[in-house]
């Protein structure tokens, strides 16, 4: 455990009043929070809800966290741009005391299976099922567990495709959870993008860990080949981010390849289909809480 680990961390909590709790998880997340939490008015914590679970609380505080040498007024300007908002919602600053906190929610953190043969496992605990399709992750700075809806959405896609002989290219890879599922589902080739080289580096670590660090090709989105072209693209990113890479998405799949694309909150569904409808068929989207999984086959052309 390295020494950030045990340092001091700044706590940065929200009020869910005019967005979602799911906005504002998602929110933090993407703006470097080393864990999110969701409390009730009465204090109890839940840690991101297992698939298919959301607590239903009428007031809900989600809390960030984050190391203490964090600026937080640059963290608060990013939150707003991600939320689309002049004014943050209520929010309040605190200082935590020395504590192992990424173990601790490690230790909430237990196997769990999406679809028919694919567990996600900590390294702390044996997998229930030996002879399944088992991924060892844990979780660390570039976060992507299976625990949040958008990922356990591409996690159970995965499982039920048929992944023989195919290139899969994970675009925006975090933690290189849907990556390192594609290898050892059977992909041929997997190549995992992002901007972030923490992200990269959690992916190159996560890769090793699983034994598929050779099926598994790390880039930045400018060094991908300009001829790239895959099978299967898969993009778990917000929406807005989602639409403005459209044209990128048109180039990498290929004609009748399949692009399957999350983090879209309900509302913003048509917003992302109408960017790439030219371009690809989708089907009937997927829905977990308040998230959107869209899949697209592209057209010929």
């Amino acid at each position: 455990m390295s020494d950030a680990a045990t340092a001091p961390w700044l706590q940065l909590t929200l009020e869910a009043l005019d967005h979602s709790p799911e906005q504002l998880e998602d929110a933090l997340l993407k703006v470097g929070a080393l864990a999110v939490t969701l409390e009730d008015a009465g204090d109890q914590p839940v840690l991101e809800p297992a698939p298919g679970e959301t607590p239903l609380w009428a007031h809900t505080r989600v809390t960030g966290l984050f190391d203490a040498q964090t600026d937080i007024e640059v963290v608060k300007g990013q939150l707003r741009r991600f939320l689309n908002t002049r004014i943050l919602p209520e929010c309040r600053l605190a200082s935590l005391e020395n504590r192992d906190w990424v173990r601790a929610w490690m230790d909430d953190f237990h196997p769990m299976r999406f679809g028919q043969r694919l567990w996600i496992c900590p390294s702390t605990q044996p997998p229930p099922d030996p002879t399944a399709v088992n991924i060892r992750l844990d979780p660390g700075l570039a976060f992507g567990t299976g625990t949040h809806p958008t990922t356990a959405l591409c996690l159970e896609w995965l499982d039920g495709a048929d992944l023989a002989d195919k290139t899969v290219l994970d675009y925006g890879c975090g933690s290189g959870i849907l990556a390192i599922a594609a290898a050892k589902l059977g992909a041929k080739r997997v190549w995992a993008v992002d901007i972030d080289p923490q992200a990269l580096l959690a992916s190159d670590d996560n890769a090793s860990e699983n034994e598929v660090e050779d099926q598994v090709e790390l880039a930045t989105p400018t060094e991908l080949a300009a001829d790239l072209r895959v099978n299967i693209l898969l993009a778990n990113i917000l929406a807005g981010v989602l639409v403005r890479l459209a044209p990128e998405f048109r180039r990498r799949v290929k004609p009748g390849g399949q692009l399957v694309l999350s983090g879209i909150l309900e509302q913003h569904t048509e917003m992302v289909r109408a960017a790439l409808d030219a371009d690809f068929s989708f089907g009937s989207p997927q829905q977990r809480d308040d998230w959107i999984l869209l899949e697209g086959v592209r057209r010929s052309g």
